[in-house]
This record gives C-alpha cells, structure tokens and sequence, in this order.
C-alpha cells in the first residue's frame, strides 16, 4: 500500500495530535472541573448551588469524548506509551476515575430528595469529581516531566518500579495544584460567562483572583524548578525519525535543564509559556472588568499555553524514564506502525471535525445567561 506521508511526518502529525486532544479536554472538561471544585465555596444555599451546577450540567457528558478520543489516541498511536503509562499510573488512574464516577451520581440524585443534608453530601461528592481529577492530572504531568521508573529489558518487556506513593513529590505536587488553580481560573471564567450579576458571580471573580496569581506564580516557581532541578534528557546521536519503533535502539543522557533546550534551537517555542503566564494575565483584566468573554478568554489561553509548554519543552520525548534513559520513549521510537498511523490519521480527519461541530453547535443552542428565575422555574433544572 502507498503511503503518501513519511513516517517522520506522520509521527509528527500524531505527536500534535495527542496536544490537540489533551487541549481539547482541558479547555471543554476542565471548566466542568473548575466550576465543581469551586461549588462549595461560590454558593451558600441549596437555590445558588442549583444555579452553578446548571452551568455545566448541559455539557459535561458532551466533553468526555475528548478524555476518550485522548485515550484512545495513546493506545493506537503511541502503544509504548500506553503500556507505560496505563500499567505504572494504574492506581492513578482509578483514583481519577473512581472521582470521576461520582460526578454523574451526584448530578442524577442530589435533587431526587430535598433534605438538606441528602444534597450537602452529593454537592460535596460533585467537589470530589472536579478537585481530585483536576490535582491527579497535574501530578500525572509533573510526572511526565520528572521521569517515570521503568524499564525496558532485552525483549521489550517493561518493568514499572515506582508505587502510588512515589507519584507524589514536592515537584509534582507542584504541578498537581497549578492544574487545579488553572482550572479553577478556568471555571470561574465559565460562571463568568453563564451567570447573571450577583453574590454567585462576585464570589467566582474573587475567587478567580486568587486562582490567576496562584496559576502565575506556581507555573514561574515550576519553570525555575525544572531549570535548576536536575531535570531532562537529551538524545546522543543523530535520532532515526524514520526507523522502527524499539526504545532500545536509541540513546539518552540525564541533562540538567535539557527541557529548556528547545526554546534556544526554535525560538517560536518561547509563545507556548509565554501564554501560560499573559492568559491569566488577561483573564484578571476580564474580572476587572467585568467582561466574562474576556475572562473566559484569558483562562484558556493560560490552559493552552501550560500545556504547550510541557510538550514544546520535552520534545521529541513523551515520556521518559527516571531509572534508565535508555528506556526513554520519544515520538520516533515508541509509536506505532507507518500504517497504523496513517489509517488513524485518515479516520481522525473524517471524526474530529464531527466533534468540533458538535461541541460547536451545543455551545450554540445552549448559549445565554442562567437566572435564579429559570432554576425556581424549570423543570428541566437539576
């Protein structure tokens, strides 16, 4: 069969790719986050709570297609990665998703009983499904940056070293609550732009503020940490962009800094992080002045700009290995067949733009302010 991309190409492609569905998710899922984590502190009665969790109670299932399509993305393009990754972050990984089971519970039973003490519980465990995926997510990334503990032996077969436990270090914990300061930024930016004026929005903003110099100043303590923490691999040798897809076959060595090489070799890098501090930057100016689309605006240049940032610096490395570099995975030694890609790149270009439409679209038929008169009065409201 012919393929008319190189290998290279598609690697490169399907690299992008993968920050287009993290984005993607961060952008759409990560306000649902921010705003459950915010719930219990923007609104003091059971009528305010209704009215922040109506914001996003049209959405959220719309947006898990991006967590899926993320997903499903690592399994099909990058299967190293994947076996990595789901393997050694499994405890990880059930911890966000047991957090993220609650979420549709609680939007389903919080209104079935109006005991005040029945929904207390259930907007709690709504606070537990955005605070905890949002942190773990974090972790996961700083992870990422600090190297994961596996390896590869002779025949390919990984071994993961590390525990649950160990995910938790003061870096990554770091990152865990820049995520969750991103998103709650983020969130407050979404009540922002569906709420009507009043106590639900003032609290958001107030606490948007906190959430924007939280974001700042953790991303610029982050920077510092992974320049002067020993952090980073460079690969020895000229890489084979077009070889097969063996770990082994390529070689790396632990560089202090290496993750801030790429910025001094493409100096149009130097925008990804540059977001990341100037979104919420812009996002604060929207507070100020009480412009919700300019708020909303500003936390998701700070979430595309934080991601960006990860994936500008550690290229071409997606994940590498604490414990032995060798064993490091790059976008040209752990992806999958020529064909494979190209196939799944052939069905992403017919499906992701069905997706874009759709999200799109909902945002459309589902835009406009919520008021305190349409929770007492709809009967679709949870």
């Amino acid at each position: 069969m012919h393929i008319p991309l190189d290998y290279e190409t598609l690697r490169l492609i399907w690299w992008a790719l993968l920050g287009v569905l993290l984005i993607g998710f961060a952008l759409t899922d990560g306000y649902d986050l921010g705003v459950a984590t915010l719930l219990p502190f923007v609104a003091r009665d059971d009528e305010e709570r209704r009215l922040a969790i109506n914001t996003i109670a049209p959405h959220w299932e719309g947006h898990q297609v991006w967590f899926i399509l993320g997903g499903g993305a690592i399994f099909a393009a990058w299967p190293f990665v994947y076996a990595v990754s789901f393997s050694g972050f499994y405890l990880a990984m059930f911890l966000v998703l047991a957090s993220l089971i609650l979420r549709p519970v609680a939007f389903k039973y919080r209104s079935k009983h109006s005991d005040p003490a029945w929904r207390s519980r259930w907007d709690w465990a709504l606070f537990v499904g955005g605070f905890v995926p949002a942190l773990v997510f974090g972790v996961a990334v700083g992870n990422v940056l600090a190297g994961a503990p596996f390896r590869f032996d002779s025949d390919l077969r990984m071994t993961y070293e590390g525990s649950l436990l160990d995910l938790f270090t003061p870096f990554t914990l770091l990152t865990g609550l820049l995520s969750v300061a991103m998103l709650v930024l983020h969130g407050a930016g979404w009540l922002a732009l569906k709420l009507e004026e009043g106590p639900v929005l003032d609290r958001a903003r107030a606490y948007g503020r906190i959430a924007a110099v939280l974001s700042i100043a953790l991303f610029a303590i982050g920077g510092v940490m992974v320049a002067k923490g020993g952090m980073g691999l460079r690969l020895e040798g000229v890489a084979d962009t077009a070889g097969p897809s063996n770990p082994l076959m390529s070689a790396s060595v632990v560089a202090a800094g290496a993750w801030l090489d790429n910025y001094a070799a493409h100096r149009w890098m130097v925008l990804a992080p540059a977001l990341g501090l100037v979104g919420p930057l812009v996002a604060m100016a929207g507070m100020s002045a009480r412009r919700g689309w300019l708020h909303f605006a500003g936390s998701s240049l700070g979430v595309l700009g934080t991601i960006a940032t990860v994936g500008c610096s550690m290229f071409p490395y997606i994940l590498p290995s604490s414990i032995d570099p060798r064993s490091s995975l790059t976008v040209w030694n752990a992806s999958s067949s020529h064909l494979t890609l190209f196939i799944m790149l052939v069905v992403t270009i017919i499906f992701l733009p069905l997706v874009l439409a759709y999200t799109g679209w909902v945002m459309k038929m589902l835009s406009g302010r919520i008021t305190l008169a349409d929770v007492r009065s709809s009967p679709d409201f949870y």
